[in-house]
């Protein structure tokens, strides 16, 4: 805030907002950059549901089935194979890692049991499937 006199000799008080909108600004970049990198794996459309766990997974290893069947691992498409070894693996490295599997609307269940049960087979103890909430 500073005070300038003015022409008729009072004191004339102003905000200058010019560092408001430069904090503004940089925190609207900040969320632009950020917001992307909260959703994590391959995008698909999830199924919907009425109630959902609200279990936060921060560290969970993401494991994608796309409408077409691929098998991604957060952001690497993966094989059968190569997923059953990705996942021994992440839990050789940390045996409390949780799986967070996200299987597109338009799979059949048996595509996705396939899945769980790679998981299982690689010693995976904590498996959440991911959906949508809808709102009532």
């Amino acid at each position: 805030m500073s005070f300038a006199v003015s022409p008729k000799g009072g004191v004339k008080s102003d905000i200058n907002v010019t560092p408001l909108v430069d904090v503004v600004l940089v925190l609207l970049i900040i969320f632009m950059v950020v917001t992307p990198l909260l959703h994590r794996g391959k995008d698909v459309s999830l199924p919907k549901a009425r109630t959902t766990d609200q279990t936060k997974m921060a560290d969970a290893l993401v494991v994608s089935i796309t409408r077409d069947r691929t098998l991604w691992v957060d952001t690497t498409q993966v094989s059968r194979e190569e997923l059953r070894s990705a996942l021994a693996d992440a839990i050789r490295q940390n045996p409390d890692r949780k799986v967070l599997v996200k299987g597109d609307d338009g799979l059949q269940v048996k595509d996705v049991r396939l899945v769980i049960a790679d998981a299982k087979t690689a010693g995976v103890h904590g498996l959440s499937l991911a959906v949508e909430e809808v709102k009532r």
